[in-house]
């Protein structure tokens, strides 16, 4: 798609959005994969679940979120005292979308028993449904807490599932079929394609990614510490501290490449590449200036979760936070 143009002049409009701000005792939050020129207007940068964290411990009572509808749900779980609004109403998820609630329905009749882990990537409704969520970077701790007496239920996302089954080795792990049609699209061939230009490039790969799975048998394969070294699979998060610290020259990055100038800013001295470079959200690129501003103008564009519904979903997002409440890993 192409790259929504940002304001003419960024100086005037972020005057003029932070006067908005004040009169609305608001906080603009934007997620990493966001465009540049939201996330040097922002309050606070960062994925999905820290924005949503932020957004409960801040005093602001409004909260902006430049991000995809199942984020600005999450930030309302967690705060529903809070306005939540959503600058782009059109702004969903392709992976959130593959899943619905008559889906988790009809998948637990099937396995009544089983333990439903939920990706933070999902719609309130199916969180609600959830023992618990997780995390790109908990994902694998949270299955591996689960007895493996217990059936699994993991959703939606087949790569992260495919690998959390890898990395846990839990035999009963059920994965649902869904995908982030980004993150898919990140394939093997890219991989390789980009390795082999420079076999010596560092390599961070998102969990979500169509190419995960033959770096992990890459990573499996190899008997080459420095090899294995090399190649890490990492969350969004986790790929920006992994950059903070990085002494490489060179590190190929599978993931949107909304972060890549998050990448650059934490250390200027890498060179970052992307492995597929346009591997860009068109959800996360639907947010206009004209609509960040009118959407605090007007109060526009707000998110509402149903009560049950979210104090349901709150308990799924809190267990994926804190382990003393996974009962069944007493």
């Amino acid at each position: 798609m192409s790259i929504i143009a940002p304001p003419t002049n960024i100086t005037d409009f972020r005057t003029q959005l932070r006067h908005l701000v004040d009169e609305h005792n608001a906080i603009i939050l934007a997620h990493n994969y966001q465009p540049a020129w939201i996330k040097e207007v922002a309050d606070v940068t960062g994925d999905s679940l820290y924005l949503s964290q932020r957004a409960r411990e801040t005093d602001a009572t409004t909260i902006v979120f430049c991000g995809v509808r199942f984020m600005a749900e999450t930030a309302k779980i967690l705060s529903p005292e809070k306005h939540v609004l959503l600058p782009a109403d059109d702004a969903e998820c392709s992976l959130a979308d593959s899943i619905t609630e008559t889906d988790l329905i009809e998948w637990k009749q099937r396995y009544p028993d089983a333990v439903v882990v939920a990706y933070v990537n999902t719609s309130a409704a199916v969180k609600a449904m959830a023992d618990v969520c997780c995390t790109s970077a908990n994902a694998v701790e949270i299955v591996a807490s689960i007895p493996e007496d217990r059936e699994v239920l993991f959703l939606p996302d087949q790569f992260l599932g495919a690998y959390v089954q890898r990395m846990t080795g839990h035999p009963g792990m059920h994965i649902w079929m869904g995908e982030c049609h980004v993150h898919a699209d990140i394939s093997p061939q890219h991989l390789a394609e980009k390795m082999d230009e420079d076999p010596s490039a560092s390599l961070m790969i998102h969990p979500e990614c169509g190419c995960t799975t033959p770096a992990l048998y890459q990573l499996a394969e190899t008997g080459d510490k420095t090899t294995r070294q090399r190649i890490r699979i990492l969350s969004t998060n986790q790929m920006i501290e992994e950059a903070k610290r990085s002494t490489a020259n060179h590190i190929l990055v599978a993931t949107e490449i909304g972060i890549m100038n998050d990448l650059t800013t934490a250390n200027p001295m890498v060179h970052f590449e992307a492995v597929n470079p346009r591997a860009r959200c068109p959800y996360m690129n639907r947010i206009t200036p004209e609509r960040l501003i009118e959407v605090l103008q007007l109060q526009t564009g707000e998110v509402f979760v149903d009560g049950a519904t979210a104090t349901k979903a709150r308990l799924a997002v809190e267990r994926m936070v804190d382990p003393e409440l996974r009962t069944w890993a007493h």
